[in-house]
C-alpha cells in the first residue's frame, strides 16, 4: 500500500500572491511545511502538486531543489489535478495537504493515516468535525474514493476543492478523528498578510528548532497570547465561500485608499461582502466576473457610460483603428476639430469647444472658465458636479451644504479654508431661494451651475426663470450635462425645455465606455480659457474623440435616445404595476433613462440589499435603479421582472411582521449619491 501526501499548492493566490514563497525564517514556506512533513513516518512519497501556469515554474524549480516532486494540472479544477498525480504516482492512498498549512503536524499526520489503515473507510480527516486550529487540516483517502470524485462530481465548488463531493456524500464510508477540546477558532493557516504575520512570529519564537509540535504552539498561546492578535478579526475558511473578486476587493483595500477608484462602485454600495466587485468582461448588458459567472446589468451600466451597451462593434471598430494609427505623437489629433465641429452643430446656440477626460475635471475647467471671465469668484451650484476643491468648499461653512446634492455629511479634509464662502448651494426648483443667493452676494457670483433636471423636472418654467437671473445679473449659466446628455434628447436635455446656457457639459455617454468630456459654449465667455492656464497632456489623445465621433454617429442614426426612453418608461411603469400587486407603497423618480424607485418604508435601505442579493443569484445586478442602454431589450426586461416579482412578495410579508434582517446574509448597503440610489 503507497501513501502519498500530495500537497496542494500554488502562487497565483489572490488574497496573498507567492504566499508559498513567501520567507519565513529566511526560507521559502513551502520549504518548512515539506521539512516538518518529512519526519511523518507513514508516508511514503511527498509531492507538490501545483498548477499548469507559468507562473508556478519558479514554485516547481523551489520544490525540485529541495529534493521533492512537483506534478503540474489544472489550475481551477484541483480534484482533476490530485486524481491525475495520484495515478501517475501510483497512489493507493492519498494524504491531502494544504501549502498554506507550514505547521502541518507529521505526528498528527501519522495518527490520522494509522486510524484510516485501522477504520478501512473509504475517507478519513480531522475536519469532520472541525476542532483542531485551522492550519491542521489532514484528509486521508483511497485512490478508488478520488477516483469515483473525480468521475462524479460537477459543481465548480467541488471541483476546486478536491473534498466536499466526497464528504457530502452518503455513498463513502467515513470517519474522522476529534480534539477533546474544540480549537476551532484558531487560526493558524496562510491566506492572507495579517496571517503572515502570526505563523512567522511562531517560528521565530521557537527558532532554530522548525519541528516543535502542534501541542507546543498551543502552550505557546497561553503564555504569549499578543503573538496571536494580528488576526484575529479573519474568519477560518471564509475563502471557501469567497468568489475570486471578493478575494480581490479584501487585497485591494490593502493598497487602494477605500479599495476602489470610484466611490459609486465599490462593493459596499451594493453588496457588501457579497458583491463580485470585478469584471473579466463586458458584452452588451451583460457582464461576467472573475469566475466567469454570467449577470444582465440590470444597474449602472458602468455609471451611465454605455447608452449603446457595452463593447459596441462600431464604436470599438472605430478605437481599434485609432491604436493601430497611434494614439497620441507631437502632431495634434484632427478628431478633435471634427468632435468639437460636431457638438457646435448640435447646439447652434454655442461657439467653441474644449475637450477634457473625465466630468469632474470638465466641470472644474467650467468654474475656472466663469470666473477668468467675469473676475469675480462665487459660483451658486445645484446638483452634483465632481470631487474637486471648488465644489466640496460648499461643506465649508456647513458639512449639510451638499446633503441634498451628494453625499449626507460629506468631509471637506483638505479643501482649503481660503474657499469658504466661494461656492454657493440652491435648491431645485426654488427660484426664490437663488434670488435671494444672488441679492445677497451682489455682483460677486460668475456663475449658477446646475444640473437640468435631477429627481424631477422643472416646475413652474424654472429654468428659464433662472436663465433670466442669470442674464439680469450677468451670470454666466452653466449647465451640467455630463450625466443627462444624450439620454432623453440627441445632445443636452436643456434642448427639450428650450432653455439656452452659456455652457453645456457633456461626459459619460458620450464615448460610449471610453474616457471623454467636452465643455461648449458661447465665444465671448470661452475666449477666457486662453487668458487663464487650462492644459493636460492627455487630454489631447486620440481614442476619447474617436469613440466619440462614432458614438455620435450612430446614436444619431439609430434615435438611441428615444429607445431608451421609451424602455425606462416602461420599466418604470412595471415597478410601479409591481408594488401595486403587492400594495406597497414607492416613489419613481429620475430621467426614464436613469430611473429608480424607493420604497417608502424605513427599511428602504435593506429592501435595496435584500433585492441586490437575491437577484444576484438569479444573475442579475440589480438593486433599485437602472441606466437604460440599447441592448436591454423586452425579452431581457421581462426576464427582470419575472425574477422581481417574488421579491416584492416577500418584501411585503416583511411590511405585514417579517423581519428583513432574517432574510440578509450579510451587512446592509451603505447610502450613496441620492441621484443613483
Amino acid at each position: 500500500m503507497k501513501v502519498v501526501a500530495l500537497v496542494q499548492a500554488r502562487t497565483g493566490s489572490v488574497r496573498l500572491p507567492q504566499k508559498v514563497l513567501k520567507p519565513i525564517l529566511n526560507k521559502p514556506m513551502i520549504e518548512l511545511l515539506l521539512s516538518r512533513l518529512s519526519r511523518s513516518t507513514e508516508l511514503d512519497e511527498i509531492v507538490v502538486a501545483t498548477s499548469k501556469e507559468k507562473r508556478d515554474d519558479k514554485l516547481e524549480s523551489t520544490v525540485e531543489s529541495l529534493g521533492f516532486k512537483c506534478t503540474r494540472g489544472s489550475e481551477k479544477d484541483v480534484l482533476d489535478r490530485f486524481y491525475k498525480s495520484a495515478k501517475f504516482l501510483e497512489a493507493d492512498v492519498i494524504v491531502r495537504i494544504t501549502g498554506d498549512c507550514p505547521l502541518v503536524d507529521s505526528y498528527l499526520v501519522d495518527e490520522c493515516i494509522r486510524e484510516y489503515k485501522k477504520q478501512e473507510v473509504d475517507y478519513f480527516s480531522n475536519i469532520d468535525p472541525v476542532t483542531y486550529p485551522d492550519g491542521l487540516d489532514i484528509e486521508v483517502m483511497s485512490f478508488q474514493s478520488l477516483e469515483r470524485a473525480n468521475l462524479e462530481a460537477e459543481t465548480d465548488f467541488d471541483r476546486e476543492h478536491v473534498t466536499p463531493y466526497i464528504r457530502n456524500s452518503d455513498s463513502f464510508s467515513k470517519s474522522s478523528i476529534q480534539h477533546e477540546e474544540d480549537l476551532s477558532g484558531q487560526r493558524w493557516s496562510v491566506d492572507e498578510p495579517e496571517d503572515l504575520i502570526v505563523v512567522s512570529k511562531i517560528f521565530e519564537y521557537f527558532s532554530p528548532d522548525i519541528f516543535f509540535g502542534w501541542k507546543k504552539v498551543i502552550e505557546l498561546l497561553e503564555i504569549r497570547p499578543e503573538i496571536f492578535e494580528e488576526n484575529k478579526i479573519i474568519k477560518n475558511n471564509e475563502g471557501a465561500n469567497m468568489g475570486t473578486g471578493q478575494k480581490l476587493y479584501k487585497r485591494a483595500k490593502r493598497i487602494i485608499p477605500g479599495g476602489n477608484m470610484l466611490l459609486s462602485k465599490r462593493p459596499e454600495m451594493f453588496l457588501p461582502e457579497q458583491w463580485p466587485s470585478y469584471f473579466s468582461k463586458a458584452k452588451g448588458c451583460k457582464v461576467w466576473d472573475l469566475d466567469g459567472n454570467e449577470y444582465i446589468d440590470m444597474s449602472i451600466m458602468g455609471i451611465g457610460t454605455n447608452i449603446l451597451g457595452y463593447g459596441h462593434l462600431e464604436v470599438d471598430e472605430a478605437v481599434h483603428k485609432t491604436i493601430e494609427a497611434g494614439n497620441m505623437s507631437t502632431f495634434n489629433c484632427s478628431e478633435e476639430v471634427y468632435l468639437s465641429e460636431k457638438l457646435v452643430e448640435l447646439h447652434p446656440w454655442a461657439d467653441m469647444v474644449r475637450l477634457a477626460r473625465a466630468g469632474g475635471e470638465i466641470n472644474s475647467m467650467a468654474v475656472r472658465i466663469a470666473r477668468a471671465s467675469t473676475g469675480r469668484d462665487k459660483i451658486a451650484i445645484c446638483g452634483y458636479h465632481g470631487w474637486h476643491d471648488w465644489y466640496l468648499s460648499t461643506n465649508l461653512n456647513n458639512d449639510k451644504n451638499l446633503d441634498g446634492h451628494l453625499l449626507p455629511g460629506l468631509q471637506t479634509d483638505g479643501v482649503p479654508r481660503g474657499l469658504v464662502g466661494t461656492t454657493l448651494p440652491f435648491n431645485y426648483n426654488d427660484i426664490d431661494q437663488l434670488e435671494a443667493l444672488i441679492e445677497d452676494n451682489k455682483d460677486e457670483i460668475a456663475a449658477i451651475k446646475m444640473e437640468v433636471s435631477r429627481n424631477e423636472g422643472p416646475e413652474d418654467n424654472f429654468l428659464q426663470k433662472v436663465r433670466d437671473l442669470a442674464t439680469e445679473n450677468n451670470i454666466i449659466l452653466i449647465f451640467d450635462e455630463c450625466t443627462s446628455g444624450f439620454r432623453e434628447t440627441f445632445g443636452g436635455l436643456h434642448r427639450k425645455y428650450g432653455v439656452e446656457p452659456d455652457l453645456a457639459l457633456f461626459g459619460k455617454a458620450l464615448g460610449n465606455g471610453y474616457a471623454i468630456s467636452a465643455c461648449i459654449g458661447r465665444q465671448e465667455f470661452m475666449q477666457a480659457a486662453q487668458q487663464t492656464f487650462i492644459s493636460s497632456t492627455f487630454w489631447t489623445e486620440r481614442i476619447g474623440p474617436s469613440a466619440a465621433l462614432k458614438t455620435l454617429e450612430v446614436m444619431e442614426r439609430t434615435k438611441s435616445w428615444e429607445t431608451i426612453t421609451e424602455m425606462g418608461n416602461n420599466i418604470s411603469k412595471r415597478w410601479k404595476s409591481l408594488s401595486d400587486k403587492y400594495e406597497l407603497d414607492i416613489n419613481t423618480w429620475g430621467l426614464p433613462a436613469l430611473s429608480g424607485f424607493t420604497f417608502n418604508s424605513k427599511n428602504d435601505l435593506s429592501y435595496k440589499t435584500f433585492i441586490t442579493q437575491e437577484m444576484l443569484k438569479k444573475g442579475y445586478l440589480a438593486a433599485n435603479s437602472i441606466y437604460v442602454c440599447t441592448e436591454h431589450t423586452q425579452e431581457i426586461v421581462d426576464g427582470y421582472f419575472e425574477a422581481l416579482d417574488p421579491l416584492f412578495k416577500i418584501i411585503k410579508d416583511c411590511e405585514d411582521g417579517l423581519d428583513i434582517k432574517t432574510m440578509l446574509e450579510g451587512p446592509i448597503s451603505h447610502s450613496g449619491f441620492k441621484r443613483l440610489n
